[in-house]
């Protein structure tokens, strides 16, 4: 099945440790794990940040007083989905080595994650929704040959 067209933007912000998160993420893996990702073709921008930038966001926009890993700006769903993906290196980082994760596996979730944020999917209406996202974002990865995102936690 052909996968969908991919409007993408890569954008590092600056942080400690910046070299070794944009060595982990080539434009052509985030494209290749967004596309996987995608019901329609997309316009995205993928910005990835420190805790500073990631904290101000989170608190501008839902009011809470932290970084967290994934941040989605969903604009338009159809026809095409358009949006802005803010992921929070540190906090991705420190979540990888808590869930014994490779980096790249993380922020491979993350991006899926957000991804399908910016088609409508949402994990906090209903414990029956968040089941339903789970398991789509596991055929997903495993489809790229990523373990279960959710198998040890």
């Amino acid at each position: 099945m052909p996968l969908n067209q991919l409007s993408l933007s890569l954008q590092f912000g600056r942080f400690d440790e910046l070299a070794a998160h944009r060595a982990v993420l080539p434009r052509h893996k985030v494209a290749r794990w967004i596309r996987h990702a995608l019901a329609t073709d997309a316009e995205i921008t993928v910005r990835i940040v420190g805790t500073e930038e990631g904290r101000q966001l989170n608190h501008e926009f839902r009011k809470k007083d932290y970084a967290t890993n994934v941040l989605t700006f969903d604009y338009t769903q159809e026809p095409l989905v358009t949006a802005d993906l803010v992921l929070c290196a540190p906090v991705i980082e420190r979540e990888a080595i808590e869930q014994n994760k490779s980096l790249e596996e993380h922020y491979a979730h993350m991006l899926v994650h957000g991804t399908l944020h910016a088609q409508g999917w949402d994990h906090e209406t209903s414990e029956a929704d968040a089941d339903e996202m789970e398991s789509y974002e596991t055929a997903i990865l495993q489809e790229m040959g990523f373990a279960d995102p959710y198998g040890d936690q």
